[in-house]
């Protein structure tokens, strides 16, 4: 087995061996349904005591199936079925067009922005997640050259716009900036002018929200959102 396939040649027709697992990329027609593949995807591989790993970028979705190879190398017959059961989840959802109907009533929110040298580069970081707490969009996004409140209130702002894509009516959000949060909650006053324009973009967006909170939690219960943001700020200093 390799471990060491070239992404360029993974398919969406076949399975491959990669990194011990069988590794399959699939690309949905939307978020909602990408969402329902993920939230499916779980409970097909959680009966079978599986735990799959995925990494969700829009309305794609790369997954990998752990798998016990044999001493000769053999996957077996439940790794293979397993398989099949995930290829048919997505035909189905491909193919149904009750998917297009689906919609997040409630959506938890972490978002968080860091800039190393406030100024300097910088980036934002989000993670949307439903009521079992199952991840149904994370991202990063480098932002350039900014500050921590800036980019604090860009992950906001993001993760607000991919929630009201997916329809959500209640929105919970939670950051570790309390600046921020109590800004939000009408505590404090924005005393930057430079933040007036994306803090009322963002009081706009929550208007389209039956429900929205927000509430300051410690940075160690905002590692999925910080995760975002690092790994954005570092591929962006591999690549330049």
């Amino acid at each position: 087995m390799s471990a060491t396939l070239d992404i360029r040649m993974i398919n969406q027709t076949h399975w491959q061996l990669k990194d011990d697992s069988l590794y399959k990329v699939f690309v949905l027609d939307d978020l909602k349904k990408t969402f329902a593949f993920i939230t499916k995807l779980v409970e097909i591989t959680k009966t079978n005591n599986v735990y799959p790993r995925w990494v969700n970028k829009g309305n794609q979705v790369e997954v990998w199936l752990p798998i016990s190879l044999s001493t000769t190398g053999v996957i077996s017959d439940l790794d293979k079925q397993l398989a099949d059961n995930v290829d048919v989840l997505y035909t189905t959802l491909s193919s149904s067009p009750k998917a297009n109907n689906l919609t997040m009533k409630k959506l938890k929110i972490y978002t968080d922005g860091g800039s190393r040298g406030n100024p300097g580069p910088s980036a934002s970081g989000f993670v949307l997640l439903d009521t079992n707490d199952n991840i149904v969009m994370e991202q990063g996004i480098y932002l350039g050259i900014t500050t921590n409140n800036q980019a604090e209130y860009q992950a906001l702002k993001l993760a607000l716009e991919e929630a009201k894509k997916l329809q959500a009516s209640q929105v919970d959000v939670y950051m570790d900036s309390l600046l921020v949060v109590n800004q939000m909650l009408g505590k404090f006053k924005i005393k930057n002018r430079d933040l007036w324009p994306i803090y009322d973009s963002i009081k706009k967006l929550s208007e389209s929200f039956g429900q929205i909170t927000f509430t300051h939690v410690p940075r160690e219960l905002n590692k999925l959102a910080d995760r975002m943001v690092n790994k954005a700020l570092d591929e962006h200093l591999r690549n330049n």
